[in-house]
C-alpha cells in the first residue's frame, strides 16, 4: 500500500497559479501547455452596480421625502461632533459595521452640501 506522509496544509504540494506550466509529467508546473482564453465578462459580474435609471430615481426620492428619522440623529450627532456616537446608532440600525460607516460618511457629505449651499445663498444675499 501507499504511505502518506502527515502534512500540516497539503497547499504547499499544489503549483501556484503564477508558475507557468511546462508541458511535462511531473512536478510542481506539471500539465498541458494551453492558452489562456479571453472571456467577456457575464452579467453576473455586474450584480450590485448601480445603474443611471435607478440612481436618478433614488435621488429624486430622497430629495421629496428627505433622510429618515434615524438618518436625522446621525446628522445632529455629527454636527455636535459625536463621530462615535453617530456611527453606533447607525450599526444598531444597518447590522453591520461597514453598513454604518458608509451611511456616515453619506450623512456627513450630505451635511458639507447643505453648509455649502448655506454659504453660496449667504454671497448671494450680499450681492443684492
Amino acid at each position: 500500500f501507499f504511505f502518506f506522509p502527515l502534512v500540516a496544509s497539503v497547499s504547499s504540494f499544489t503549483p501556484s497559479r503564477t508558475k507557468m506550466v511546462k508541458g511535462i509529467a511531473v512536478g510542481p508546473t506539471k500539465g498541458h501547455v494551453t492558452t489562456k482564453r479571453e472571456l467577456k465578462p457575464r452579467p453576473a459580474s455586474r450584480k450590485g452596480r448601480l445603474g443611471k435609471r435607478v440612481k436618478m430615481i433614488r435621488e429624486l426620492v430622497r430629495e421629496v421625502a428627505g433622510p429618515a428619522p434615524y438618518e436625522k440623529r446621525i446628522m445632529e450627532l455629527l454636527k455636535v461632533g459625536k463621530d462615535k456616537r453617530a456611527l453606533k446608532v447607525a450599526k444598531k440600525k444597518l447590522g453591520t459595521h461597514l453598513r454604518a460607516k458608509k451611511k456616515r460618511e453619506d450623512m456627513a457629505g450630505l451635511l458639507r452640501k447643505m453648509k455649502m449651499a448655506g454659504t453660496e445663498e449667504k454671497k448671494d444675499k450680499k450681492k443684492k
